[in-house]
């Protein structure tokens, strides 16, 4: 484990911050600390992490408002967020996926699967980096640029999240290819990390809200597919 690699953790309760530091220790990351969002979006600015661990619910600023502000700032479009809860409902973690979330953990904490989880974030950035692949896609009016995640339809900049672009990058990389939604959770996701359905569509909304309705398409029982006419 790189000792370079840099986890923000932001959370109000301290004693969840100094349980999840002592664990990130040990598996060798460099870990910095926040106590708000504020906080968190000042330390982040100052450290530039490669993963942010955000609780939802803090003072001054939540978690949901950090991470759609730091989103938008360009150093930050890249970094991984996992955002950190006790809250269950299922607007809580929509909401989470609507502003650019990576993963969603829910308290109480559990360190071991918390280590596996965010071992294996980590894990997929150092995979990509060593896999050569295209840095530009032009398909139909849209180009997708991998290294600065951002697509262009014409002189129009889409900015997206990070699982977004992944999302588009990889149904577009091959067109007309029906995806499974479990090839899409294994291919983006992998199968350490725990999710449902209903993280792809809500990232399939939010893509199609970005670029349009007329690139991914539904095939419905069966998954996802960037359709060329």
């Amino acid at each position: 484990m790189s000792a370079k690699q840099k986890i923000l953790v932001v959370d109000d309760e301290r004693d969840i911050v100094e349980l999840i530091s002592y664990n990130l220790t040990k598996e060798g990351y460099q870990v910095y600390q926040a106590f708000n969002g504020k906080e968190g979006i000042e330390m982040a600015k100052q450290v530039n992490p490669d993963l942010i661990i955000l609780d939802v619910m803090m003072p001054q600023m939540d978690g949901i408002e950090a991470c759609r502000l730091m989103r938008a700032m360009p150093e930050f479009k890249s970094t991984f967020m996992v955002f950190l809860t006790a809250r269950s409902e299922e607007y809580s973690e929509i909401a989470g996926f609507n502003v650019g979330a990576d993963d969603y953990i829910a308290k109480p904490i559990k360190p071991r699967a918390l280590m596996s989880r965010i071992n294996a974030i980590l894990r997929r950035n150092v995979v990509e980096s060593e896999v050569p692949v295209e840095d530009k896609l032009e398909i139909l009016d849209l180009v997708i640029c991998r290294d600065s995640f951002l697509v262009y339809r014409g002189d129009e900049k889409i900015t997206l999240a990070k699982k977004e672009f992944e999302l588009l990058y990889l149904l577009a990389s091959r067109p007309n290819k029906v995806f499974t939604r479990e090839q899409i959770l294994k291919a983006i996701w992998e199968d350490s990390v725990v999710v449902t359905n209903r993280t792809i569509d809500v990232h399939i909304r939010k893509l199609r809200e970005k670029i349009g309705e007329n690139y991914v398409y539904t095939v419905k029982g069966v998954g996802y597919k960037f359709e060329l006419d």
